[in-house]
């Protein structure tokens, strides 16, 4: 019988708390020959710019990617050429690595590529991807809100019944908090990451946010970004000055994605400024059918006692003016969803759609103001997003974990461009807590309770 197993009701609470399913003095994630944590990230003309990166140990001292047209032959290495680049330094609890990271800029737009990445004296498996159209083209996205606690043991399911459910997206975009970075144990917690993600992250195009918990707190109590993140992810680069790592677009087969730092917006209002001003210069030349942005906390919170003020004084006038279409967040461990959040929901609203989401195990509480002002919310479901694009329409669906549609809605195009709303929720009961035993009033659930978690009944 399991160590943690229990005949008594979980009430009890008794059982030690984790973050990761490591054990302690175990080094599940140490460094070594392999290539591992492959990911690629679109570059700001994303038909002919990807980067990718990845880890090995510190033996390895060349960054090579052999890159070839796939074809249905086995031989992909006679048509395959070689692209170098450089690797960061990183010394964490699981050993020195070297973070590789590789540009390839001269891919050709709409073609389909296989590519492989060095290890020491060995590679990786052959990964594909498809570069995007340089024209709009009919494709789909997913969204996720955090993952953070337990990544490993809960929100990987998240994430596989997602790619099982849009098998053949072209992007997936993250709302910041990837991990959770407070137990001293970082390395571990990415590598859970990259296990969820899996083949998905070398394969699909991915687009994350930094939240909070890609920031750790110094002595005067001021939040930098976490090593790993630069490390891990090159990012399009193309933000403004000194925030590069973190604030970026890319221009993805007719949609811009604008990536932006609301952790540090909210630690400094010139950083707030300084973004809202890039968004202006960005968005007054916007050639595209829609344009996401998403960043990390809300523009309007849905969980009890929360408010981010200068998000609203600085980039909610930049939304209203350029028409963002649709606005991607996390942070509150709830599901929220309307327009520029007045007295009531309006279904019928026009504006950028606001959206608030949670991929991963912690769960808060939905505050009073939410209930009555959002089109659709919830507590204690994890969910994932998938957003189909197509000339005309922007057709959203929020899907539990378990397969579900629980909330949807349509943004249509019209001849004058602009864009009316269809709600398309179905006519299901919003969902509630149902721990009976909650760490904390204004939680549902911790996120770092549910691992030892003891099995408190028999199955029927």
């Amino acid at each position: 019988m399991a160590a943690f197993v229990s005949t008594a009701a979980s009430a009890s609470l008794d059982y030690p708390e984790a973050n990761t399913l490591v054990p302690d003095g175990v080094k599940r994630y140490e460094v070594s020959a392999f290539p591992e944590r492959v990911v690629l990230l679109p570059g700001q003309n994303s038909a002919t710019e990807h980067s990718v990166s990845w880890r090995t140990n510190s033996a390895v001292e060349h960054s090579i990617v052999q890159i070839s047209r796939a074809e249905n032959t086995p031989g992909l290495h006679l048509t395959a050429y070689q692209v170098t680049g450089d690797y960061t330094v990183l010394e964490t609890e699981n050993g020195v690595a070297h973070h590789h990271q590789v540009v390839l800029d001269e891919l050709q737009p709409d073609t389909l590529y296989a590519y492989r990445v060095a290890g020491d004296n060995t590679w990786s498996d052959w990964y594909q991807f498809r570069t995007p159209a340089t024209e709009f083209a009919d494709y789909t996205a997913l969204y996720f809100g955090d993952a953070q606690n337990a990544v490993r043991s809960h929100y990987s399911r998240t994430v596989r019944e997602a790619i099982l459910t849009a098998p053949r997206a072209k992007v997936m975009l993250y709302a910041g908090d990837l991990v959770n970075s407070r137990y001293g144990v970082h390395d571990d917690e990415w590598g859970e990451w990259f296990d969820s993600a899996g083949w998905m992250g070398a394969s699909v195009s991915q687009l994350p946010a930094a939240g909070n918990h890609e920031f750790v707190e110094d002595e005067h109590e001021y939040r930098h970004l976490v090593e790993h993140w630069p490390a891990q992810f090159k990012v399009a680069g193309n933000g403004p000055e000194g925030l590069q790592d973190t604030v970026y677009y890319v221009d993805y087969q007719g949609v811009r994605y604008i990536a932006l730092d609301s952790t540090e917006a909210l630690q400094s209002d010139e950083k707030a400024r300084l973004q809202a001003d890039w968004m202006r210069e960005i968005l007054a030349d916007n050639p595209n059918k829609w344009t996401i942005a998403f960043h990390h906390h809300p523009m309007f919170s849905v969980s009890l006692g929360r408010d981010n003020p200068p998000l609203r004084n600085y980039w909610q006038p930049v939304y209203e003016e350029f028409g963002v279409d649709l606005v991607l967040q996390g942070h509150d461990h709830t599901y929220g969803r309307g327009h520029d959040i007045g007295v009531a929901a309006d279904p019928e609203a026009s504006g950028p759609m606001y959206v608030v989401s949670v991929a991963g195990p912690k769960m808060y509480l939905v505050s009073e103001q939410a209930e009555q002002s959002m089109n659709r919310n919830a507590e204690d479901v994890q969910l994932f997003q998938v957003i189909d694009f197509t000339a005309d329409t922007l057709a959203y669906r929020s899907f539990t974990v378990t397969g579900e549609l629980y909330d949807a809605f349509d943004l249509v195009r019209n001849e004058d461009g602009a864009v009316s709303v269809t709600d398309k929720a179905p006519d299901t009961p919003e969902i509630r807590c149902t721990n009976p035993s909650p760490m904390r009033e204004t939680r549902c659930w911790n996120g770092t309770e549910l691992i030892h978690a003891p099995v408190s009944g028999k199955g029927d």
